[in-house]
This record gives structure tokens, sequence and C-alpha cells, in this order.
């Protein structure tokens, strides 16, 4: 994960209600953590390294637990990813991540990053899901300029037996700028977390179960995920999702002994629905949003920090 903390706990009362805003932009604004800088400003992007530079990493993502609350009617039947090694798949992800902070009674500052809309070839192979990346777009110029050269990056997922992602696997481009890296990062990051785990039990149409899952970042966050199967037509499903995050602790400690941060209020929600075709890899369609708004107390400064977030996750074909 790329943090910027604060370089001393012995800064001035003053300048820290400052740093305190870089600290949490950097630190806390992945749609609503993963492991990747979700906002940076451009100067800051262009000067760190972002976690896949110039090699393929896999970066393994926490399990997910599911249980079911209701099976649903009948007929029922387990639900399997059931497509063959070799199957190809083409898709559009779409990813934006808008945040809103500020400090004390100072002005609120825009902390959004820019939308993204990466095609992408989907082969899938013993292992999971290899992706090649066409011509990425986004309606910011400067990003859309350091973007040109990430046509033919790689990515991936590995799956488990349930459909969930276990690792996320990502590689670049070998000309692909440090802010090009980050924001790809970022936007696999929030497909992950948006994604569903398949029950371990037959369920028919109305099925509902939770998934639960541990959200890794500067704040360890639960997420719990309602999804609820409204339809089935062969292989196709239509699933409706009601996301909710909550912090496992109401404190924050912050990289290498600089401090803490009281969670005064943390509020992560949202709702959507996404197509799957159990012979395919990826979503054929869907939208997913979540959004809220938190509160961050500096103890030693009094200072108080407040961020409003939305983010969304879609997919078309």
């Amino acid at each position: 994960m790329l943090v910027t903390v604060l370089s001393s706990p012995h800064i001035p009362r003053r300048a820290r209600s400052g740093v305190l805003l870089i600290v949490l932009a950097v630190g806390l604004t992945t749609f609503g953590t993963g492991c990747s800088d979700g906002a940076q400003s451009r100067s800051e992007a262009d000067s760190t390294e972002p976690l896949g530079y110039g090699k393929e990493v896999t970066v393994p993502i926490p399990a997910a637990i599911t249980t079911v609350v209701s099976p649903g009617a009948e007929p029922r039947s387990l639900l399997r990813p059931d497509y063959p090694a070799g199957t190809v798949q083409q898709v559009t992800l779409h990813t934006s991540h808008r945040i809103e902070q500020q400090i004390n009674d100072q002005d609120a500052r825009d902390f959004s990053t820019p939308a993204l809309s990466i095609p992408m070839t989907a082969k899938t192979d013993a292992d999971g899901i290899d992706l090649t990346l066409g011509a990425v777009t986004t309606p910011d110029p400067t990003l859309a300029k350091a973007l040109t050269k990430t046509d033919g990056s790689h990515a991936g997922f590995d799956l488990s037996d349930l459909g969930a992602i276990t690792a996320l696997r990502l590689e670049p481009a070998p000309e692909t700028s440090n802010p090009a890296r980050a924001a790809l990062e970022q936007a696999f990051y929030q497909a992950v977390y948006r994604s569903i785990a398949f029950p371990d039990q037959p369920v028919g149409e109305g099925a509902v179960w939770t998934v639960r899952q541990e959200v890794t970042g500067g704040v360890i966050l639960e997420q719990i995920t309602t999804a609820t199967l409204t339809k089935r037509e062969g292989d196709r499903l239509t699933i409706e999702l009601d996301v909710t995050q909550q912090p496992k602790s109401k404190v924050w400690n912050l990289p290498n002994d600089a401090g803490k941060l009281d969670i005064q209020d943390y509020v992560m929600q949202g709702t959507g629905t996404i197509t799957v075709d159990l012979g395919l890899p990826l979503p054929v369609a869907g939208s997913i949003t979540v959004g809220g708004h938190q509160a961050y107390h500096d103890p030693r400064s009094e200072s108080v920090l407040q961020q409003t977030i939305d983010t969304q996750v879609s997919w078309t074909e």
C-alpha cells in the first residue's frame, strides 16, 4: 500500500492540519480503502512509485466467507463458474472515485481521481483469469496522455471454487508512467472489492446470501455484501447487491509510529445490480455505487477531518 505519513510526531500545531489533510488524502481514500493510493495530487502521483512498478506483482486478497440467509425457490442448484480453459470474453470496466475533504472550518478540497474506462480481453487458464488491456480512456487530459502507454498491459485474477477473487495480478506495460500505473491499480482494487462470491449450498431464484470480507488498507474494514438472486435464465444470473463497510477499530495507528487518529464517524454503504454468466469469467453487465462520509480526529492538534466519498464500478460488454 502506498501511504504518505507524518514525517515526525513533533510537527508544530499550526502545520499539522495541513499535513493531516495530505496524510488522509493519500492513506485513506481508495474506494473505501484497498491497498492502492486513491487520492494523490498530480504532483504526488508523479513522484510516487506504484505497487506494480517494472514487474508483475501478485497481491493476495482476504478470504470471502459466504453465509446463506434464504435458499430461495425451487429448483435449486449450486452456483459455480463453469467455463473451460481458453474461454475468451471481451468486456469494459468503468470506475470512478470522487472525494471531498475538509479540515475543521477550512474550505473543502476536492481529491477526486479521474474516471477510467478499461477495455480488456479476458482469457481463462488453469490458474484463473488473464486480462489483456486495450486502450484505456479518461476525461482527464493529463492522465489520458499518460495512459497512451498502457495498451497491452496485463492483469489477472486467481479464483476460488466459489468464484471469489483470491489474488490480483498486475503487470503494466514497461513504458507505463507512474500516474497511469497508480490509476490502473486503484481501478482494479475497486473491481476486486465489488466482486461477488457464490454460496456453498444450492440456491434458487430469490435466494439471499451474505459475503463477509476484510478490506485491508490504512484502516482495516469489515465489508458485508448482501446478495439477492433476483433472476436466473439458464447460466445467466441477475444479482442485486447491498454493501456496507465498518472499521474494525476505533483508532487508526499511522505507519512508522507517526501517531494515531480517532475514527469519530464512518459510514460507507451502497447498492447495485450485476449480471453474470456462469460460462464466462467476468460480469457481462451491471453497476455498483458505494459512498458515505467519515470523520477523523487528531488528538494532539484537535484537528478534525471530514470526508465524503462516492465510488462506482460498472461492467459492459
